[in-house]
């Protein structure tokens, strides 16, 4: 069992835990991640690791609450725990001292987003960080990406903060400065991290996105994270998660994304339906 010390929402439906995990926290790099359980009937799910704290022995995640497994996970709380937290699991973030760099988190994304551009700034490079959210209460994380940037940027969907508009608008806008980009690693939802490839295509900015396929077993015995990557097939849990945008057959990835959507759906609503039940009966215990 792994002991959550700290859990916070971050934003609606977005939760920060801290959990006890001292070996995972000695050996984990930035850009890999855990596939955890709840419990022995529990769905397992890949999960980032936005932090660790080696002297405490804890790892930080980042979780956003949209489907049964997720929106559980998030019902718990300090001094609760988790049954099973394996890894570090996939391919650590490429680091280098590529020059000017911009790592680009789109919503909950931003929570991987993070610890790469912490790596890219030890490593001496210049970090832009672009931080996007639907609208100002769904930001997280704008203090921690500050501190590791040179410039730190946020947009919304909404404009109610910071730059009205995209990710890519405001990528774009920099490249527009005449601003030499060395590289971009761009992390949110799939049509984000295209249309960030499409805008840094014309110009031969090195970019990668991390992916967030359908993921299983995380050593790559079970093949549900395959993607396809210069025509070929990769498994994200061990060659990736992170790959070559310009690369990446989007497409691909989108549909098998959707395969499971109507039992996902399902499930949400059951898990729902219980917890209401679960609710009702606990209030009317307390009325009576």
């Amino acid at each position: 069992m792994y002991k959550i010390v700290e859990a916070a929402f971050l934003a609606q439906d977005i939760k920060k835990f801290v959990i006890e995990a001292p070996k995972i926290a000695v050996k984990r790099k930035a850009g890999q991640f855990v596939i955890v359980r709840i419990d022995e009937r529990g769905e397992r799910i890949p999960l980032t690791i936005a932090d660790s704290d080696t002297g405490k022995g804890t790892i930080t995640i980042i979780v956003q609450g949209v489907g049964k497994t997720t929106k559980q996970l998030n019902s718990l709380e300090s001094g609760d725990a988790i049954l099973d937290v394996v890894g570090p699991l996939g391919m650590a973030s490429h680091i280098g001292n590529f020059g000017t760099t911009v790592s680009i988190g789109g919503g909950v994304g931003t929570a991987i987003a993070y610890p790469t551009a912490v790596a890219l700034k030890e490593a001496g490079n210049y970090v832009i960080t672009i931080n996007g959210a639907r609208s100002r209460d769904l930001v997280i994380l704008e203090d921690e990406m500050k501190a590791c940037s040179d410039e730190a940027y946020i947009t919304t969907d909404d404009g109610s903060y910071g730059f009205h508009g995209f990710v890519t608008q405001k990528l774009q806008e920099l490249i527009d400065e005449g601003k030499k980009l060395d590289f971009v690693l761009a992390i949110g939802p799939i049509p984000m991290m295209k249309a960030v490839a499409e805008v840094t295509r014309p110009y031969g900015i090195k970019t990668v996105v991390s992916l967030n396929p359908i993921m299983i077993d995380g050593t790559g015995m079970c093949g549900g994270c395959r993607v396809t990557v210069d025509n070929e097939t990769k498994f994200a849990c061990v060659d990736g998660p992170e790959f070559d945008a310009h690369l990446v057959d989007f497409k691909n990835l989108m549909d098998r994304n959707r395969m499971y959507q109507e039992y996902e759906k399902k499930a949400l609503e059951k898990f729902e339906h219980e917890c209401n039940i679960t609710k009702q009966a606990i209030e009317l215990e307390k009325s009576n």
